[in-house]
């Protein structure tokens, strides 16, 4: 176990995120010491403790089973959380819920599972209907939890009984470590198996409560081109999963700033301060409950290959890293993806028309079943996912297809961030429809314009990138 020990019981392997915490991101994962350096920041966050990738050898060393001392320090860590709220996990008048959260050292988008409004029984119901006198809130809230915990931890009925809950999810969450979308995108990225991940146990606010309430995800520089402006969506009475999740179309972040532009203002003042703290751009997930601001995470965005260059270079200009760093921080493969860069000449009236999520130009038969668009690349043709929304499960056919399209979904969907990553050029939220006109068809999908055109269109070559001119330039330098 982990040697570490944290103040007023605690233990050594569930620890508190209050900014105090010294653990690194191998210890508590990458979403947890996020949550932490927010807090050392003073910057508004949840409460939330971490139990630690120590946790996590041990519940496959017991053949996956939650170690009764872990769980004993789980316990003491949701006590740390009820003070810090002034609520009760499982019952009062003013009940807690929590989230719970896969963390792994290295950023794994959506791989993992998550559970949110967790501690919801008939009880723990009734009392925030009193509560709050917003009986249609509760069971929105209810709806999504016992949703999200029969697709992620047990099908089924949920127990009525919140320990028993979160018991169960925290074990789900470690399990979801050896799912077959973790290993096969580990497998893809080139990151250990033997990593494991950590758990984070969060008080929940909810961006579904009223009218002045809503989820977003922001980065502070656009992740596909890396132009020096913040880019983001806003989804009003939502919670976090509905953005990522592709589910529903978002709302770009203009419109938070003119429904809450006090809030707005507060986030892109936190932004400027996670971004200038981190040295690099940011991907931010936020809440509005009610008219107040919380973060719930930062981490470094994934971006594409032409935004990793300009954004390596901007940096530098900016004073915030070395030419040494900036060279690093772009890959080989990223290099020769912007030096071999090429734009779409179509003709006529495209076939589908989206959101640009990740640029370039992908050519293949439009397919709607990832397992069949893995085995027709795997016998050599050229193939484009077609999806209503793509979700972690379809991450094989994804790193088959030679692009991505889907019906719904903004550019901070799950789609969209994983198509950055894996440079697979990608168009988001086509509307409905847009899968069922497309299948069978051979198309071209124009990442950076949004469009997708009828058979292969031509292609002329990308201007001359000064951002890479420069990069190369320092490159030979050194």
């Amino acid at each position: 176990m982990n040697p570490a020990a944290i103040a007023d019981g605690v233990g050594a392997d569930v620890v508190r995120l209050d900014g105090s915490c010294t653990l690194d991101r191998a210890a508590i994962g990458g979403k947890a010491w996020s949550v932490n350096a927010m807090r050392a920041l003073d910057l508004p966050v949840p409460p939330a403790v971490a139990l630690t990738t120590g946790c996590c050898a041990a519940f496959y060393a017991a053949d996956g089973a939650l170690p009764d001392d872990v769980w004993e320090q789980v316990r003491r860590g949701v006590a740390f959380l009820e003070e810090e709220t002034g609520r009760t996990f499982g019952g009062g008048e003013r009940p807690l819920l929590v989230s719970v959260r896969s963390g792994a050292p290295v950023s794994m988008p959506g791989m993992m599972d998550t559970v949110l409004n967790l501690g919801l029984t008939d009880a723990t119901a009734a009392a925030l209907v009193a509560e709050s006198g917003d009986p249609a809130h509760v069971a929105d809230t209810r709806e999504r939890f016992e949703r999200q915990y029969q697709e992620t931890v047990a099908p089924g009925p949920v127990p009525d009984d919140a320990w028993a809950q979160l018991h169960a999810a925290v074990a789900a969450v470690f399990g979801s470590w050896q799912s077959a979308r973790a290993r096969t995108y580990r497998a893809s990225r080139g990151i250990a198996d033997d990593l494991g991940t950590a758990v984070t146990v969060q008080a929940m606010v909810f961006g579904n409560l009223d009218d002045e309430s809503g989820t977003g995800v922001l980065f502070s520089r656009d992740p596909s081109t890396g132009a020096p402006v913040p880019f983001g969506e806003w989804l009003a009475r939502g919670q976090g999963e509905d953005v990522v999740s592709g589910r529903v179309t978002p709302q770009p972040l203009a419109v938070l700033a003119e429904r809450l532009p006090a809030v707005h203002a507060e986030l892109m003042r936190a932004t400027a301060t996670l971004e200038a703290s981190g040295r690099d751009v940011q991907d931010i997930e936020f809440t509005v409950e009610g008219g107040r601001l919380w973060l719930l995470q930062t981490r470094a965005a994934k971006r594409t290959a032409a935004a990793a260059v300009r954004i390596a270079v901007d940096l530098v200009d900016e004073g915030v890293i070395s030419k040494a760093e900036a060279v690093a921080r772009v890959s080989a493969e990223q290099l020769q993806a912007v030096a071999e860069g090429a734009a779409g000449v179509g003709v006529g009236t495209p076939v589908a028309t989206g959101e640009s999520a990740c640029p370039g130009l992908a050519y293949g038969v439009a397919v709607a079943d990832p397992d069949e668009a893995e085995e027709r690349a795997e016998a050599g043709e050229d193939v484009v996912l077609v999806r209503s929304a793509t979700s972690p499960d379809d991450l094989h056919g994804m790193l088959a297809a030679r692009g991505i399209v889907t019906e719904y979904g903004g550019a901070t969907s799950h789609a969209a961030v994983v198509s950055r990553e894996i440079a697979r050029p990608c168009v988001v939220g086509c509307g409905p429809g847009t899968v069922d006109a497309l299948v069978g068809r051979e198309i071209t999908v124009d990442g950076a314009t949004g469009q997708v055109w009828e058979g292969r269109i031509d292609t002329v070559a990308a201007e001359e990138n000064p951002y890479l001119a420069r990069l190369l330039a320092w490159a030979e330098e050194q």
